[in-house]
């Protein structure tokens, strides 16, 4: 149905600086979180701005938001959206699989996240911490932008793919990964297909990647009398409605899912955890104490040790407030909506910002300051750093679980503190998951 056709309904403000061509696509390329800041600002709940020809708007608010959110997949497609993931997971692999099989796969990969493997998980990622710090020594100073990607790779393939594979794992597998990360810059959300050496670079690593889960697989039918305990296991033994098993491109697609979900968006949040440690000194001295009265006598950590800590668990939302993995969430749509009297036509896109919903000063008073005591908003769509409704971020309990698990570590051992001016940590915002920009230094000591 054309717009036209909807002659009562009103249509969403347009956004001002639009040029002929590219649309926004300049400004929301040098610094869309800001961009999509002016958006509100200027238009208000809804926003409507041209990304290179795909009319896109942006729902703010909670009343949208939740609308956002709920809206059934059939009248707002996230697989649609997100066509810029087809290259990294694979051919027929979530976004790329027909509804049926989609829904399949990540009900595989919430199954990998269960009970039962996250009390594996906490061990292991208590493992890497303490193998990551032993030669630290007393004292000195990290970059822990890189840091934490480290560790965080680290700890997913661990987690994801097992020890056999994590004590072997080479300088290779960290490139291609790093490839992949690169092919999703915010270019790849208006073509993925261009020719780019990105994205030359992103399909040569994919391929490579599927070979050396292939060469992982075959090992395991081999001696399919052990168990794992560990998400490849999972992905293996998941089955269609028919009896099928997935093929190794799907389980392969599903690890690297997998995996962003556990690291990239872990490492970013891990990383501006420590630095507002750092910068608040006041707060993190609660966090401390916290800790050290949960942990005495160096004891173990453990799934369910780390059920119930809630000054750090308070701390780390209001880094997930300031800092938020995601900065937009994306839907197209499939058949026109009708929101409050205005319409939002069939293939347009829509889009909510977790930056922008979470610095909303009606929400969160003076929002750029952080404060870990603040009173959470009473509703569930003003803090949405995972999403929310029925297709909430699989991975946010393994996030959590895996960052309480590094600060549980971290903090009963050593203190930290700034070394460049507070000032000069800022949000790298070159591509579509948030980091602090690096180098994001600090200097440790022993405690």
């Amino acid at each position: 149905m054309t717009e036209a056709a909807h002659v009562d309904l009103k249509l969403p403000p347009k956004v001002s600086g639009e040029k002929p061509d590219i649309g926004h696509m300049e400004e929301f390329g040098v610094n869309f979180a800001k961009f999509l800041l002016r958006c509100n600002q200027e238009c208000g709940e809804l926003a409507e701005f041209n990304m290179g020809g795909q009319q896109t708007v942006l729902m703010s608010g909670p009343d949208a938001q939740e609308a956002f959110f709920k809206t059934l997949d059939s009248k707002l497609s996230r697989a649609a959206s997100y066509q810029a993931t087809v290259p990294v997971f694979g051919r027929g692999v979530i976004f790329d699989a027909p509804p049926e099989k989609m829904k399949t796969q990540l009900k595989i990969q919430v199954d990998a996240l269960r009970y039962q493997n996250m009390k594996n998980y906490a061990a292991v990622i208590a493992e890497e911490v303490d193998q990551w710090i032993a030669e630290w020594g007393d004292e000195g100073e990290l970059d822990f932008a890189d840091e934490f990607i480290r560790l965080t790779l680290h700890t997913a393939c661990h987690c994801l793919l097992g020890k056999d594979f994590r004590l072997r794992m080479t300088d290779e597998f960290k490139r291609l990964y790093h490839d992949l990360e690169k092919g999703l810059q915010a270019i790849a959300f208006v073509d993925p297909y261009m020719q780019q050496p990105i994205f030359e670079a992103r399909d040569n690593a994919r391929a490579r990647l599927q070979e050396l889960i292939s060469d992982i697989i075959a090992e395991r039918r081999a001696n399919s009398d052990k168990v794992y305990g560990d998400a490849l296991e999972t992905f293996m033994s998941g089955t269609y409605k028919d009896g099928s098993f997935l093929t190794d491109n799907e389980v392969t697609g599903l690890v690297i899912a997998t995996m962003f979900a556990g690291h990239h968006t872990s490492s970013g949040t891990a990383a501006w955890t420590l630095i507002e440690i750092a910068r608040n000194p006041q707060q993190a001295a609660e966090v401390v104490a916290e800790v050290d009265a949960l942990f005495t006598d160096d004891q173990p950590l453990s799934f369910e040790s780390l059920r119930e800590i809630p000054k750090l668990e308070r701390f780390i939302e209001e880094v997930l407030r300031i800092h938020p993995p995601l900065v937009l969430l994306m839907r197209r749509v499939m058949e026109d909506i009708d929101y409050n009297g205005t319409l939002i036509a069939e293939g347009k896109t829509v889009a909510a910002s977790t930056y922008g919903s979470h610095r909303n000063p009606d929400f969160f008073p003076d929002p750029e300051k952080f404060d870990f005591h603040r009173e959470k908003p009473d509703t569930l769509w003003a803090f949405i750093p995972f999403g929310g409704g029925p297709h909430k971020c699989a991975g946010n309990a393994f996030a959590l679980m895996q960052l309480k698990s590094i600060f549980a570590a971290l903090l009963r051992r050593y203190t930290f503190e700034l070394v460049d001016p507070s000032d000069s940590y800022q949000d790298d915002l070159s591509a579509m998951v948030l980091k602090p920009s690096s180098p994001s230094r600090l200097r440790y000591r022993r405690r």
